[in-house]
């Protein structure tokens, strides 16, 4: 990857950089400074790292946002904001890693030209109807704390929602009590037992089906209860479309047309080849990227891993001159 990005100018860092939800910040930022010292002096002095701050990594926004909430006639945040630090704060860390190339953060997403937004596309988990942990999060969310009637509209109000839980998930992780084999870990196992459905040893196609009938009643009383609205459908397309669904509200809500947009967060990369075009382009004529994710899940990979849109490496490049384009620097 370093050699893919030493000729470039701007390297941006889309949403969760580090993973803080499972450990405290000091040893994931222990775990991520030899990469990042790495990636600046592959850069060199004239490079640039933008970081777009995304769910998992949503501490790193913690001084900054405290600072804002103290501000009085602060702006609100806007598609673009730019974020600062002071020292000893994590992303100052991350800027002293990153030297000698300069570093910059924005959030909720940042411009990198006058038709190409980027963001992590967090705020989508709001409106995606498949019924993954924090959809469901974000609906308890939204009957806890009061939304403004249709729902979030701006940038401050997807906070208002999503903020709290992500601060109790990132307390929760850092006196250690949020694992691989706690929620995440849970919802993936419960995931491909249903996947399965019938098949595999006996024990598994027991608990497959009563899981798989048990689902779409759960579904059912989510939705009567008012966190949906959501399907009980969670195949491999409902999860490709759901995610483009969700993240095209959130556009259209914050009032953003551009006519690129680049996101990630779903892990799924697109569009790929045999994609359904219609769906990776909006009514009103923005044209959507996912930059996939550069985990290796294996519960993602199961198949034809060199084949997956869930495999690692994919990347969007922009040069401003050319349209984005989906690239996998592993391949």
């Amino acid at each position: 990857m370093l050699e893919a990005v030493a000729g470039c100018g701007r390297v941006v860092l889309l949403g969760d950089l580090v993973e803080l939800r499972h450990n405290p910040v000091r040893r994931v930022l222990a775990e991520a400074e030899p990469v990042l010292r790495e990636l600046g002096s592959a850069l060199g002095a004239e490079g640039e790292v933008l970081v777009v701050p995304g769910n998992h990594d949503h501490l790193l926004l913690r001084g900054w946002l405290a600072r804002r909430a103290l501000t009085d006639g602060r702006p609100p945040l806007g598609l673009e904001t730019e974020v600062d630090w002071q020292v000893g704060e994590p992303l100052e860390q991350l800027a002293r890693w990153l030297a000698p190339a300069s570093m910059r953060a924005f959030y909720p997403g940042v411009w990198l030209g006058d038709d190409v937004y980027a963001t992590h596309g967090h705020y989508g988990d709001r409106h995606i109807t498949v019924p993954i942990l924090e959809r469901l999060g974000a609906g308890v969310m939204a009957r806890v704390v009061p939304e403004p009637v249709g729902g979030p509209r701006t940038a401050e109000e997807y906070e208002a929602t999503l903020g709290p839980m992500y601060a109790w998930i990132d307390a929760v992780a850092q006196s250690g009590g949020v694992r691989g084999r706690g929620g995440g870990a849970l919802q993936i196992r419960a995931w491909r037992t249903l996947q399965r459905g019938t098949g595999g040893p006996r024990g598994a196609r027991l608990r497959g089906l009563a899981l798989g009938a048990a689902f779409p009643l759960a579904v059912a009383l989510l939705n009567r209860a008012g966190i949906g609205p959501l399907r009980a459908d969670i195949s491999y397309p409902a999860l490709r479309r759901g995610g483009l669904e969700a993240f095209t509200e959130v556009l259209e809500r914050l009032g953003a047309r551009p006519g690129h947009a680049i996101f990630g967060h779903t892990h799924r990369a697109g569009p790929l080849p045999g994609d359904p075009p219609g769906e990776w382009r909006t009514a009103q004529g923005t044209a959507l990227l996912n930059s996939g994710c550069w985990v290796a899940g294996r519960s993602f990979l199961a198949g034809q891993p060199s084949r997956s849109p869930y495999r690692p490496g994919f990347a969007v490049l922009s040069d401003g001159d050319r349209p984005p384009e989906l690239v996998n620097l592993l391949d």
